[in-house]
């Protein structure tokens, strides 16, 4: 019997999906914690020409900062039989296991998006990025970066109430964007762009998708900047296995 992740694995959209998908311009944010992927795209949803996908999860609404969660606003909340049953019939795009939970978008949210004359945007994985790819030449995947190492490390530990609990997960937050910045500098088609002032980024990624999906000079510039950051926390990282083997551990890189 197949097992639910293999299932969820193997899961591919139907004809009419797919074919909707290359109907409709989509573009993609990714990028690592702190580098403002909500941000950006409320903004670039606030002009009036994109459509949010909103996505699918197999879990119950819950407090979000103190306010209950929408269904077919925050989420659309489904059970594990009605997720199921939609990989069974092909509407989802793209989709995938989180924490033991079915995350993903439908077909039917890019088709609100195609039936508005919207673009539809989502924040998603690298995995994510790949899946849409595979399907469709008419998507475009925007990277958001933080400026620097310093600045992202700041922006991740103003997401947590106290210190410790900061350090408990920085090793999860760093092993995360080494392989989200490995995965994205590996493939061709990822514009990068740099989040120091959020209408700087925005205009930069409203620019992208609103022109042909070329690739220029400032691309490799950008490029740079995230292969000096994946460096970065590469070498901080060595520093701290070699400070914990040596008995000098320090746990603020």
């Amino acid at each position: 019997m197949e097992s639910l992740a293999s299932k969820v694995e193997s899961a591919t959209p139907n004809q009419e999906g797919v074919q909707l998908l290359r109907n409709t311009k989509v573009a993609l944010l990714v990028g690592i914690t702190g580098a403002g992927k909500n941000s950006v795209l409320n903004e670039m949803v606030k002009t009036g020409n994109y459509h949010d996908l909103v996505t699918s999860v197999t879990r119950q609404p819950r407090l979000n900062n103190g306010v209950p969660e929408q269904d077919g606003v925050d989420y659309h909340f489904l059970t594990e039989d009605q997720a199921l049953a939609a990989i069974d019939a092909g509407e989802y795009v793209e989709v995938s296991m989180v924490h033991n939970r079915i995350y993903g978008v439908t077909v039917s949210e890019v088709r609100r998006a195609h039936d508005i004359g919207k673009i539809a945007i989502a924040d998603v994985t690298v995995e994510g990025v790949d899946k849409y790819k595979s399907l469709s030449d008419n998507v475009v995947a925007i990277f958001l970066l933080p400026p620097n190492y310093d600045e992202w490390q700041r922006r991740v530990q103003k997401r947590y109430p106290t210190i410790e609990e900061f350090h408990a997960d920085w090793p999860n937050r760093r092993t995360s964007a080494i392989h989200e910045l490995e995965a994205a500098l590996e493939k061709p088609y990822y514009h990068f762009v740099i989040n120091d002032s959020l209408s700087e980024a925005v205009d930069a990624c409203l620019q992208i998708v609103g022109s042909d999906d070329k690739f220029y000079r400032k691309d490799d510039e950008k490029r740079l900047v995230a292969r000096d950051i994946l460096n970065e926390i590469r070498e901080r990282y060595l520093a701290i296995c070699y400070n914990i083997r040596y008995g000098n551990y320090f746990t603020s890189s």
